[in-house]
């Protein structure tokens, strides 16, 4: 590895990315395990803050929003997310050593779709998912911490990419 592409892999950037990505990682596959331990037998729901919290043993072979492949979600599924990490690790690389806050952003989705790639893998049941959120009849769709990683992440890069994208236009 040259001295240039170890400044890609390392600097500022990599304190941030890669604790973030471990952590994500690891409190996902974890909270999952725990989980699946705990409520295999009775899945739920269980209230934490009344009807607002609960957790709720679900597992989705599909993806958001119930998108479906059908039977072969799982392999399309698994397919798009192998494509889409090796997509974030290049922006990774792409990412100036001193741009912390687009690496945590990069950190959290590969993290968590990481997270969600491994629980495809690993079952056919598909993505453990726990989190219910809601009020009554009216909820949340139930998520992990892997989906809360990918939805804050890709929320911190989109306003992070749109600000380099104002300055870039500004120098111009």
């Amino acid at each position: 590895m040259t001295a240039r592409n170890a400044r890609r892999w390392l600097g500022p950037k990599a304190r941030w990315f890669w604790p973030v990505f471990a952590t994500i990682l690891l409190a996902d596959w974890s909270s999952k395990e725990l989980v699946v331990s705990a409520l295999s037998g009775s899945p739920g729901p269980h209230p934490i803050i009344g009807e607002l919290l609960r957790v709720t043993l679900v597992y989705n072979v599909d993806a958001a929003f119930s998108f479906s492949f059908g039977s072969a979600s799982r392999l399309i599924f698994s397919a798009i997310a192998c494509l889409a990490i090796a997509a974030l690790f290049r922006l990774y690389y792409r990412t100036r050593p001193d741009g912390v806050v687009r690496a945590v952003a990069l950190a959290l989705v590969a993290g968590g779709a990481l997270g969600n790639l491994l629980d495809r893998i690993r079952s056919a049941r598909g993505v453990v998912d726990f989190i219910d959120v809601g009020l009554g009849q009216s909820r949340f769709w139930t998520f992990n911490l892997a989906d809360l990683g990918v939805t804050v992440g890709a929320l911190l890069l989109s306003l992070v990419l749109w600000r380099e994208e104002q300055r870039r236009e500004t120098a111009r």
